[in-house]
């Protein structure tokens, strides 16, 4: 497609045999704003790793901007595309900016070192993400959400055109999630960033995200407006509870899913 900037083409990738993916097609349009759904297991992760290079798929393609991302070293790849993990482990007693600091290193030379452009890019990321006030804490001594918003600083400060994060809400409290999704929101509106995020929380995604994808067991069940993709039986067919789908209070456009009794 002619907006697509990055795309899985029938991707298919296996773990010790176990077929985790099977031919998956996945086209990112440039400011698409995308909520991944399944099951632990259904190979969520699995296609984020794919999308950003770092595995590459037993068959089929992932193409940025109609180029073979193979074909792009790892330098050029992540000044392209950003992957947030869902936790980041540091070692180190670094400090928020020094952590966002590293986003840059896909930008900075040896020979060069930082310029005014790079510290700029720092500062507009640390600006962004409400990180500022706090850049010369220790990450470690951070809550859940200010680290999580630190991390999504220092994906910002690579300025890439895609954002991918891997459940970014894991572990946060109602309050935190709110939070972050506004964030990633905002950057998507307001900052044109493409964004695909795998997700557990079906009301949050439908909620923040225009399109979603439902995944499982390694293949795509459906796609489209949350209130396409969020019927009771296709949620009942994917993670094989039993639901009502009624309308969120202050949404009319959004899907509500109501969860049942198993009996």
């Amino acid at each position: 497609m002619k907006d697509t900037l990055l795309a899985a083409q029938s991707v298919t990738f296996a773990y010790n045999g176990h077929k985790t993916l099977d031919a998956v097609d996945v086209a990112l349009e440039r400011g698409s704003l995308v909520a991944l759904l399944g099951p632990n297991g259904s190979g969520k992760t699995t296609l984020l790793k794919i999308l950003t290079g770092i595995l590459p798929p037993r068959a089929g393609a992932v193409t940025w901007d109609d180029q073979r991302l193979a074909a792009l070293d790892r330098r050029e790849i992540a000044r392209r595309i950003a992957l947030v993990p869902q936790t980041l482990n540091v070692p180190f007693a670094f400090t928020v900016r020094e952590i966002v600091w590293l986003g840059r290193t896909p930008h900075i030379h040896a020979w060069r070192g930082e310029t005014a452009h790079d510290r700029a890019a720092v500062a507009r990321a640390l600006a962004l993400t409400g990180t500022s006030a706090f850049a010369e804490r220790a990450f470690g001594e951070l809550s859940g959400g200010e680290r999580q918003r630190v991390v999504i600083a220092m994906a910002l400060a690579q300025q890439p055109q895609v954002l991918l994060l891997d459940e970014p809400t894991t572990h946060l409290d109602i309050n935190h999630q709110i939070e972050i999704l506004e964030l990633v929101r905002t950057l998507n509106r307001e900052c044109g960033l493409t964004v695909l995020a795998t997700m557990h929380d079906l009301n949050l995604a439908a909620l923040y995200f225009d399109r979603l994808i439902l995944l499982r067991d390694g293949q795509i069940v459906a796609r489209g407006t949350p209130s396409q993709v969020l019927s009771p039986t296709q949620v009942r067919q994917v993670f094989g509870a039993h639901v009502l789908v009624a309308t969120h209070p202050t949404r009319a456009d959004v899907p509500h899913i109501v969860l049942l009794p198993a009996h």
